[in-house]
């Protein structure tokens, strides 16, 4: 027998037992030949053959939620990366670059062709919420769903995350794309997004065939949605000790996969779910069990039957590990091949010259950034986003603010002013928000990467800087733009606003110079770019904004951002 590469001596991974043991490999082509424990070698010859011994054979990592314009690059350069880190599948949800530029955005993703395996999932909820709520540049409706079902790339639909839209008793624009799905595809799995949905809420998540969840799990909600049959999606927050804790407790393990969800540019460098691999191993997770939940278990989620197991046949999608206790990647091979780094299709590729021009967008003057309301207020009460430390949602709070000569004074009270502008150029709106705590320096952050709908949003406590911020990013066409003091830290973003086309080391340098910008302004997160990016999220608790007005999520319900006693709204929405 004759084989292309021939492994000997390597500790393979055992899928279903979950262990190592000592075999040789056999690679043909792109797939796996045959394993066996020893080969004589009288019987098999090869063109190469490695010696493993002392090394770890495992299956090429597979991230089933994540977005690739969550790392503001393009599939080209993210494959180049996420295949460095041994991720050999994705499956990436592409509602970012849609909700600028519709299905040409998507169409846009799906044509380039890079040596990482990108599936695709149809972007559900675009614009996040409705149109009443939020504008968005692109619309996906029942015709762009029909189009994107007929593309082999297609394995899902991409998180529901619109709660209202899908749990209604109307016939909603959701409810008949997921019926088309149902008719055209009736195997397609259905992605959702129910952070703090629980009790009847989930069931009817669920009843509506959702069943799948990637947001940030407790103890207590991967026992109840798992009871209620939904799949987990384990991103880095969920993985906590605790969460771990309560998975093992409850033997939950075949019912969860590992995910990224969301890796910002500067941490790809270093990392993708190889890192969630070993958070959840020092979490409590056993080793053994993490590589099952990032290889098998979510294969079997998207029915990829070729890939996610060392087995005859099977893709030889597969990573060699000098260690195994710190996952440590000596080689990764794609499709029988070792990955060097190219991406031989991606010279030359550029996007359409539409997509370097959308910002149409006015820019920011002081009036702006000032709440006015009757002369002949002394305070006005104010409903508040209150920002946490760790994760993406707010709180809704109500603040007294003071007003001096009509003027409510936000800044006296130590809170930051959050302003989005329409960017689209179709209303020309503009509507505000406070957020809790502020910076503790004097600055301002502005951003055309503002979840979902990619408005301009600007947040500070310096009018000037504020202005400068927003003006920047007009500017670029697109920018994650911080300044402190007229200085100005910001890193380019001339595709939609969104992404960068030029190399990933240098967009990771200029957004590792705006987060350590932002962080010292005062700004307490975990991420603060993805916590700033979200505050205009509407499908996120608890309390948000567009450039529509402040809403609460849950019932979609829109606030007034200021009030008084007499039960007169504020003027500045």
């Amino acid at each position: 027998m004759h084989a292309d590469l021939i492994l000997k001596n390597a500790l393979v991974f055992q899928t279903f037992e979950q262990c190592f043991l000592k075999m040789d490999l056999a690679i043909t082509g792109e797939r796996f030949q045959t394993l066996s424990p020893v080969f004589p070698s009288a019987d098999w010859t090869a063109d190469r053959v490695v010696d493993c011994t002392g090394k770890y054979i495992v299956p090429g990592l597979i991230d089933i939620h994540m977005h690739v314009e969550s790392s503001m690059t393009y599939p080209y350069a993210f494959s180049r990366w996420a295949l460095t880190h041994g991720t050999t599948t994705v499956v990436s949800d592409p509602h970012e670059i849609a909700n600028v530029f519709g299905l040409a955005g998507i169409e846009a993703f799906l044509e380039q062709t890079p040596v990482l395996d990108i599936f695709y999932g149809i972007p559900s909820c675009v614009p996040s919420t409705d149109v009443s709520m939020e504008t968005s540049g692109g619309a996906i409706t029942e015709a762009e769903v029909e189009t994107l079902l007929a593309n082999e790339k297609i394995v899902c639909l991409g998180e529901v995350m619109n709660f209202q839209a899908l749990v209604s008793q109307e016939e909603t624009l959701l409810r008949r794309i997921i019926a088309l799905c149902r008719r055209r595809r009736p195997s397609l799995r259905l992605e959702g997004h129910c952070p703090a949905i629980t009790g009847e809420d989930l069931s009817a998540f669920i009843a509506a065939g959702v069943d799948a969840d990637h947001t940030q799990q407790t103890p207590e909600s991967v026992v109840e949605k798992s009871r209620k049959g939904m799949f987990l999606e384990l991103q880095a927050k969920s993985l906590t000790r605790e969460v771990i804790a309560a998975m093992n407790d409850h033997h939950l393990w075949e019912n969860a996969a590992l995910v990224t969800d969301d890796v910002m540019p500067d941490k790809l460098l270093k990392g993708h779910l190889n890192e969630n691999i070993k958070l959840a191993a020092a979490n409590g997770m056993a080793m053994e069990q993490a590589i099952y939940c990032a290889t098998w278990t979510p294969a079997r989620r998207m029915g990829f039957t070729d890939r996610g197991i060392i087995a005859p046949g099977r893709l030889a999608d597969f990573l060699i590990l000098s260690d195994l206790d710190t996952f440590a990647i000596e080689a990764v091979y794609k499709r029988g091949r070792p990955y060097t780094g190219e991406e031989p299709s991606a010279e030359n590729f550029r996007f359409p010259e539409s997509f370097y021009h959308s910002i149409h967008c006015r820019e920011a003057v002081a009036e702006d950034f000032v709440l006015r309301v009757p002369d002949h207020l002394t305070e006005v009460q104010a409903n508040v986003m209150g920002c946490k430390t760790f994760g993406n949602a707010t709180e809704h709070r109500v603040r007294t603010l003071p007003v001096r000569d009509g003027v409510v004074d936000w800044q006296g009270a130590g809170l930051n002013l959050v302003t989005v502008y329409e960017r689209y150029g179709k209303t020309g709106g503009i509507a505000h928000a406070l957020t809790e705590p502020g910076f503790t320096a004097p600055g301002a952050v502005a951003t055309s990467w503002s979840h979902d709908s990619h408005n301009l949003l600007v947040s500070g406590n310096c009018v000037e800087d504020m202005i400068a911020a927003q003006r920047e990013v007009v500017r670029r066409q697109g920018a994650y733009v911080c300044v402190r003091g007229g200085q100005v830290t910001a890193a380019g973003l001339p595709v939609g606003g969104i992404l960068s086309d030029g190399p990933i080391e240098d967009l990771a340098r200029e957004l590792g110079a705006v987060r350590r910008a932002m962080e010292a302004l005062g700004y307490d997160n975990n991420n603060v770019i993805m916590n700033l990016s979200t505050q205009s999220l509407l499908v996120s608790p608890e309390l948000k904004v567009s450039e529509r007005g402040l809403f609460l999520v849950k019932t979609q319900t829109r606030l007034p951002l200021l009030f008084w006693q007499d039960g007169e709204e504020g003027g500045i929405l």
